[in-house]
């Protein structure tokens, strides 16, 4: 009898056990809210928890607690975690490149790099770039603008690029007078030359940027979402909120913002793989910007709606973007810098002209509108440190 007892409290005890694990973890299991339930090029996606990507163990990097714990202190990333990021495209590798792309003679021309109007080019020593041929003036105004603007910005995840006009009369695009005859281009329309980068991958955008998803913000879920995430993982988020900044300032519309817009025939929109974002080891690479700051803007009213949601998302930013955003909003002198800037990098740029004034009172206006938001974000999340003070924010 007394064995019996045993027994039966035995059984008792196991399935009260069982019935709690179940009740912890078999539910949330059987709801998606822990199992894994895709793969993006690297990242688990999580379920209905939307929580940020998890990266995989293809990342080499450990979890790092000192960025985390300095991210905590308020609205920034840590400037250790900048420390810690590779270099995408640096002054000097920029110099060496450009200069090639004046000077080397382009020995090859094949269709490629998007449009079929645009072009893939072979220099001389065996390196390429991509030349894109505008459907309109515009488009290769709106691409060189948006490049030297993210300089400003402190933002280096733009290949580099200079323009050009592809005159097979002139000694560099000589050897492809037939590829440029095929591809009907026009002689004196000028182009862009995009350094070529090798082996990218395509980028799926972070459930936390989703439509639905928490953001990323100094919220507790936020919080328990990043702790002991990789040093690459943080510093591929850290990137993610300067190109959300960087594509409201430039109004954008084709990258994100277009996924937004099609969520309304597709539902699964946001979980394929961004427009014109790709990555290397090194991080995301920005391509493609030529809807950026022309076009943009003149259909700015269509698409407003849509960058205001992404701005939303983003509650973190870099120390160096907000310092650089602060100053071209007390200084008051965005465009004469952007200009300067312009001209001084491109023997084109009187020939392909500049902003009009309307579009420059909207990208004054989107400087202000950006520094506004960092401001709320640093009222609604940051703890009082002194060294904030000099964002003047």
């Amino acid at each position: 009898m007394r064995k019996s007892k045993e027994t039966l409290l035995f059984i008792f005890v196991s399935s009260s056990i069982i019935l709690t694990f179940y009740i912890t973890f078999g539910l949330d299991l059987q709801l998606g809210l822990k199992t894994l339930t895709g793969y993006d090029n690297g990242y688990f996606l999580t379920g209905s928890s939307r929580h940020l990507l998890y990266k995989t163990s293809r990342v080499v990097s450990h979890p790092t607690s000192q960025a985390f714990e300095q991210f905590q202190e308020g609205f920034l990333w840590s400037e250790h975690l900048e420390t810690l990021e590779p270099s995408m495209f640096d002054d000097e590798h920029i110099g060496v490149w450009r200069e090639r792309a004046h000077s080397q003679q382009i020995v090859h021309l094949e269709p490629g790099c998007g449009r079929v109007t645009n072009g893939l080019a072979t220099f001389a020593d065996g390196s390429k770039a991509c030349v894109r041929y505008g459907i309109d003036e515009d488009q290769v105004q709106g691409e060189i603008l948006s490049y030297h603007l993210a300089r400003m910005l402190g933002i280096y995840n733009l290949p580099p690029l200079v323009l050009s006009k592809p005159d097979p009369e002139k000694t560099q695009w000589m050897s492809v007078r037939e590829s440029i005859e095929s591809l009907r281009w026009t002689t004196q329309a000028i182009v862009s030359l995009t350094e070529w980068v090798p082996n990218l991958t395509s980028v799926f955008i972070p459930t936390a940027l989703r439509k639905g998803g928490e953001g990323l913000n100094p919220t507790n879920m936020c919080l328990i979402a990043l702790k002991n995430k990789t040093t690459t993982f943080l510093i591929e988020m850290m990137q993610w909120t300067d190109l959300i900044l960087f594509d409201y300032l430039i109004a954008n519309f084709d990258r994100l913002a277009s996924n937004l817009f099609n969520l309304q025939w597709d539902w699964r929109m946001m979980e394929r793989a961004a427009s014109n974002l790709l990555k290397s080891r090194r991080g995301l690479v920005f391509i493609d910007n030529e809807a950026g700051l022309v076009h943009g803007y003149r259909v700015l009213n269509s698409w407003e709606q849509y960058h205001r949601s992404l701005l939303g998302t983003v509650c973190i930013f870099r120390k160096r973007t907000v310092q650089r955003i602060a100053e071209l909003k007390h200084q008051r002198n965005v465009s004469s810098r952007l200009l300067e800037l312009y001209q001084a990098g491109e023997p084109l740029a009187v020939e392909l002209g500049f902003l009009s004034e309307e579009h420059l009172e909207t990208l004054r206006n989107r400087i202000d509108l950006l520094y506004h938001h960092i401001k709320k974000c640093k009222l609604r999340h940051a703890k009082p440190i002194s060294h904030l003070k000099e964002y003047h924010v």
